[in-house]
């Protein structure tokens, strides 16, 4: 009988208690705190949900999902008991656990409120998840709205036992900016992993409609609306242009920032973003510093000034001596496929284009206990994402690349 494969999930979710924020926050921030509203409704459909919850924070006000319920049962709550029989049902031996609805309260522009929500959740998750840190591993999400603040945060998890931290997908400033050197170097010294997680930063706490609530709203309204030609391709535009240009965004400004090449022990990994997106960017930013074979190295282009002698044209350039400014060691491809990994969940275009991006750049996750994951199904899924990839390229991308990463101890087969 052949033996199970090691399976890593890199995107799970914590449930947090609703009114954790609540009781824990400084008195002064408390009628900031995020917290949950559960309610019950008679179904909408014959059997179906019945508990709702509505979220209030800034930005995200009325916010509101039916429980997710994939295993016919019980609604998960956050406990790590309850996450471990789940994750035994669904053939998942580790977990990486990142905040839940909290994380709209987590990167924020009022530092205050956002650095205090992470303190809380993240002693939280210390007294209540430590003892489970051999099978899940939670991300102490870290404000970057003040570096001084965020580099205590990561030493302070760090001490505490954490293996890695969540930064926002979108920070207060481009993440080529050295003002986050402390950051990378604080945890690259505390040997944390950097993941990334979709849907986080840029929330403007006086604006009432962040956009990932307006998003959602419109999807909701084209829901209850019929399709239209219009509706359909801004559906398409949306999910497979837009989304991706967040985490290629992110990738383009560690990489052109130097922040790989400075800290070549830092590892990113970039969750809930699919990866379908990552064999064009790889090759893309390689070409960026490529002139081609045949191309005319000689090209000049510009805009000419008559005002000026020929010899003294600076709006004139010789176009392809940009290629040669490339200031790193290594092509940008090779800074991803050393440091950079990305999480699947249902993407066979990813599995396809692994030899392209670099086989350690793909992980997966399950999204656990989200109604959009594939936990309840994941050995499924995985048997028709996985059919024909060799076993030992298989085994990497549904563990073996994240458990090692995280120091989690993979099983010797018998």
């Amino acid at each position: 009988m052949a033996q199970k494969d090691f399976v890593v999930s890199a995107d799970g979710h914590l449930l947090e208690p609703i009114e954790l924020f609540k009781t824990r926050l400084p008195e002064h921030l408390r009628d900031m705190a995020v917290w949950e509203e559960q309610f019950e409704i008679e179904p909408f459909v014959e059997g179906g949900a019945r508990v709702f919850r509505k979220l209030h924070t800034p930005g995200f006000e009325g916010w509101t999902v039916s429980r997710y319920r994939q295993t016919k049962g019980r609604t998960p709550e956050g406990d790590p008991e309850i996450i471990l029989e789940d994750m035994d049902a669904d053939g998942v031996d580790a977990q990486v656990l990142h905040p839940n609805l909290s994380q709209f309260g987590l990167f924020t522009d009022h530092h205050d409120m956002s650095i205090a929500h992470a303190r809380v959740y993240n002693d939280y998750v210390l007294e209540r998840f430590s003892p489970y840190f051999h099978r899940l591993a939670p991300t102490a999400p870290i404000p970057l709205t003040d570096v001084a603040d965020a580099v205590a945060e990561i030493e302070r998890v760090a001490a505490g036992g954490f293996r890695a931290v969540l930064l926002p997908a979108t920070a207060p400033r481009p993440y080529y900016s050295r003002d986050f050197d402390p950051v990378w170097a604080a945890a690259q010294g505390c040997g944390l992993s950097v993941f990334f997680h979709t849907q986080t930063g840029g929330i403007r706490v006086n604006d009432p409609e962040a956009l990932t609530l307006k998003v959602m709203m419109e999807n909701a309204q084209q829901v209850n609306q019929p399709m239209t030609e219009k509706m359909a391709a801004k559906r398409m535009v949306t999910q497979a242009v837009m989304q991706p240009v967040v985490p290629q965004t992110l990738i383009c400004q560690l990489i052109g920032g130097g922040v790989a090449e400075r800290y070549p022990d830092l590892h990113f990994s970039l969750i809930e973003f699919n990866a379908y997106w990552l064999a064009s960017l790889v090759g893309s930013m390689d070409k960026c510093w490529i002139t081609g074979t045949g191309q005319d190295a000689d090209w000049w282009i510009g805009v000419w000034d008559d005002a000026r002698p020929d010899d003294d044209q600076p709006g004139m350039a010789q176009l392809f001596k940009l290629n040669e400014k490339w200031p790193y060691p290594l092509m940008p491809s090779e800074y991803v496929q050393r440091q950079f990994h990305v999480s699947f969940q249902d993407d066979p275009v990813a599995v396809a284009c692994r030899h392209i991006t670099g086989l350690s750049t793909l992980v997966w996750g399950n999204d656990y206990p989200h109604a959009e994951g594939t936990w309840g199904a994941s050995q499924e899924l995985l048997a028709q994402q996985m059919a024909g990839v060799p076993d030992d390229e298989r085994k990497a991308i549904v563990g073996g690349t994240l458990g090692g990463l995280l120091g989690f101890d993979v099983p010797v087969p018998a």
